[in-house]
């Protein structure tokens, strides 16, 4: 298949609002491929590569910027995936100059449409219409496989190329199983406002864990051999010699557990997220003596023969407790909102980001986000002011969509970082118009804006930042809505920030 009917078909599925229909659209196009090509067509298709090319943003727009594109589509699926493997063996000294170089020859042999697909899909940043969960319902319908098969195989394989390529084949999907040292999709969790409404919505007894704001991991054992894996299931055994110690020393030969590995400070406290982040870092591993992790376990998916996954959890957390007491996070089981409630405020008085509620009879859906656990999390608002907008990408192409947000300083505004969440078409509209009417500046894909416009953006937490003039960034933020009732003099300042730093524990005080 050449790239271009791929292409075609990823820029039809955006236009089509309608998930049947894009179903469809993927499920002509899967059909249409061949056994070497079907791999490869779901994950582009889905946006994904298996390829780590270590392409940045700014080469891949200057290569896009300053290559002429082909006159005719020539490239095929598989010629794509070869040059896409050359780019990521590249490495050492003169590296990044040879993807570069390479990455131009791949997009001189691609139309426009083809390039600007190949530019994004090569840095993870294509943004269309065919998430990976429609993707697996149109392999399903290629397949005529059950939508639930396919699902289930491809948590379990975390690979949709490899699930495409089976199903296609007419293969059989339950050899994707459980299988130690192959990592599966993490389980993920919605979202509650309070503890009442997480409550309310799971029914009955709850469980409610510390959520730990630190770095996901999976760990596997099969005897003396231990492997840690990251929620992108990427192999981090190398960062997390703490984990993989504990995990070691477990009296179950075969053991596949998740949970999270995080750093505290001499008081007991988490230390911040960036600073966790720290020990995954290059050189992580000269800070473990004055930074050690903690690996705290919260399921278990697998013990010797045992496999839990279909178990309802209370099942899965005795079978933890009783192996890993040391390990397990620490819950409560509870109907009461009183209870529920104090154990929220004991959380963040310890320093936890919040809590995670569950159900106790939930299996573990690896790879989904269902409303069988849900996150409830202390989150900051502030009023900030937008000082320039981004064009989008992908569905968003034509809108102007990541905004760059600042407070008020006494020297005019401080940057506090970029957001496009939260935003829904009717608001990319508005301010796609709203900001041309105040545009001051262009550099490339960015539009400088006059500081009028007011927005209530919602965040996780404030960063110590070396990026940022005012010191500081914040994590996780989304736009809430604009402030129509606000003049940018109202806006929140530099010092509001730094005040929730030193609240949270970021910055000490002084």
């Amino acid at each position: 298949m050449l790239l271009r009917q791929l292409v075609d078909t990823s820029a039809a599925v955006t236009e089509v609002s309608g998930r049947l229909k894009k179903i469809g659209l993927l499920a002509e196009c899967l059909r249409a491929m061949d056994g070497s090509e079907r791999a490869i067509g779901a994950r582009y298709l889905a946006g994904e590569i298996p390829q780590k090319t270590g392409i940045g943003y700014a080469t891949a727009g200057e290569v896009e910027r300053t290559t002429p594109p082909a006159s005719e589509p020539v490239l095929s699926l598989v010629e794509v995936d070869r040059r896409l493997e050359d780019i990521a063996a590249l490495k050492g000294p003169g590296s990044a100059g040879a993807r570069k170089a390479q990455l131009g020859e791949l997009l001189a042999r691609a139309t426009q449409p083809e390039q600007h697909f190949l530019a994004r899909l090569a840095i993870g940043e294509l943004r269309q219409g065919a998430l990976d969960g429609i993707v697996v319902e149109a392999i399903a319908k290629a397949s005529d496989k059950p939508a639930g098969e396919v699902r289930r195989a491809y948590m379990l394989a975390g690979d949709l190329g490899a699930v495409a390529a089976e199903a296609l084949a007419g293969g059989d999907l339950a050899r994707f199983g459980l299988v130690v040292f192959r990592p599966v999709l993490p389980m993920l969790a919605q979202t509650a406002d309070d503890t009442a409404q997480a409550l309310g919505e799971l029914g009955g007894p709850t469980a409610l864990e510390h959520k730990l704001d630190g770095f996901r991991v999976q760990l596997h054992k099969d005897g003396d051999v231990v492997r840690a894996y990251s929620r992108a299931l990427n192999d981090v055994t190398d960062y997390v010699p703490e984990a993989i110690a504990a995990v070691k020393a477990l009296p179950a030969r075969r053991v596949i557990l998740d949970g999270e590995a995080i750093v505290y400070g001499k008081t007991g406290r988490p230390l911040p997220f960036q600073d966790t982040m720290k020990r995954f870092g290059k050189n992580g591993h000269l800070l473990a003596a004055e930074m050690p992790l903690t690996l705290t376990a919260f399921d278990a998916l697998l013990v010797d023969d045992d496999t839990l996954l279909a178990e309802p959890a209370q099942r899965r957390w005795d079978v933890l407790g009783q192996l890993a007491p040391t390990l397990s996070v620490p819950r409560l089981v509870t109907a009461s909102a009183d209870e529920a409630a104090a154990f929220y405020r004991d959380a963040l008085a310890r320093g936890h980001e919040g809590i995670m509620a569950k159900a106790p009879d939930s299996p573990y859906d690896a790879g989904i986000r269902g409303g069988q656990w849900l996150k409830i999390k202390k989150v900051h608002r502030l009023d900030l002011v937008v000082l320039a907008a981004e064009w989008g990408s992908g569905r968003r192409k034509g809108w102007l969509s990541n905004i760059h947000l600042g407070a008020r300083s006494p020297d005019g505004w401080v940057m506090l970082g970029k957001t496009f969440k939260g935003m829904t078409d009717e608001m990319l509209r508005w301010q796609t118009t709203e900001f041309l009417a105040r545009e001051v500046d262009r550099d490339g894909h960015i539009v400088y804006v006059r500081p009028e416009i007011v927005a209530e953006v919602a965040f996780n937490d404030v960063q110590r930042s070396s990026r940022y003039p005012g010191g500081f960034a914040l994590r996780l933020a989304r736009v809430v809505r604009y402030r129509d009732d606000k003049t940018a003099d109202q806006a929140d300042t530099i010092d509001a920030v730094r005040a929730i730093a030193i609240a949270d524990g970021v910055l000490s005080e002084g």
